[in-house]
C-alpha cells in the first residue's frame, strides 16, 4: 500500500500531462501556426471540397494528367487504407504489376519514344503520392493537349507555372502537384 499510493500519482499526473495537456497544446499550436495543414490541406472550389492537397488522387481520362498508381487497399486512392504493396522489386507480381502498367503508359502515349518515368509504373510507400516529378507530367503533355485541343506550347506554360522546386533547394526533385495541376486545367479551359 505504501508503493501504490505514489505508483497512481505519477501514473494520474503523467496521464494528465500525455493525455490532456500535450495533445491541447500541440493541437491548438498547430491550429494557431498552421491552420491549412492542421485541418488537411484541403482544397475548395466553388464552396466545395474537392480533396485534399496531400493526398493522391484516381484521375482516369484522357484530358487529366495521371498520378503515381496506387497500392492502397480495397480500392485504389483510398485514404483510409493508405499503404504500400509490400512486393520487394524482384517479387513476380510486383514485376508483372510494373510491367501493365508500362503497357498501360505506352499504349496512351505512342509518341513517346523514350522512358517511362518510374512514378508512372510505380506506387509509393503510402500508396496515396499526391505529386510526380515534372519529367512525368511533361511525358503526359501531348496526350492532355490533344485530349483538350489545346496547343502544347500553352499547357507547357501552365505545367511549368505549376512545378515545384526541391525542398530548401536541394532535396528531392522537381514535382507537380497532380490535383491543383487537373485544377488549373480545367480553370484555364473555363477561362
Amino acid at each position: 500500500m505504501k508503493l501504490l499510493r505514489p505508483l497512481l500519482v505519477v501514473f494520474g499526473g503523467l496521464t494528465l500531462i500525455t493525455g490532456l495537456a500535450y495533445p491541447l497544446l500541440t493541437t491548438g499550436a498547430a491550429q494557431a501556426l498552421f491552420p491549412f495543414q492542421a485541418n488537411g490541406s484541403l482544397i475548395e472550389r466553388d464552396g466545395k471540397i474537392v480533396g485534399s492537397r496531400l493526398i493522391g488522387q484516381n484521375f482516369s481520362g484522357p484530358q487529366y494528367f495521371w498520378g503515381r498508381p496506387s497500392a492502397t487497399g480495397p480500392m485504389p486512392y483510398n485514404a483510409g487504407g493508405s499503404s504500400g504493396s509490400n512486393l520487394g522489386p524482384t517479387n513476380p507480381a510486383q514485376l508483372d504489376a510494373v510491367k501493365a502498367n508500362v503497357a498501360r503508359i505506352r499504349a496512351a502515349h505512342p509518341a513517346q519514344s523514350g522512358p517511362v518515368p518510374v512514378d508512372l509504373v510505380t506506387a509509393s510507400a503510402s500508396g496515396l503520392d499526391p505529386e510526380i516529378s515534372a519529367a512525368a507530367a511533361f511525358y503526359q503533355l501531348e496526350r492532355v493537349a490533344a485530349a483538350r485541343k489545346m496547343e502544347p506550347a500553352a499547357l507547357r506554360k501552365l505545367v511549368e507555372s505549376r512545378v515545384i522546386g526541391e525542398t530548401f533547394g536541394l532535396l528531392g526533385e522537381p514535382r507537380v502537384n497532380v490535383l491543383e495541376l487537373n485544377l488549373a486545367l480545367d480553370q484555364a479551359a473555363t477561362a
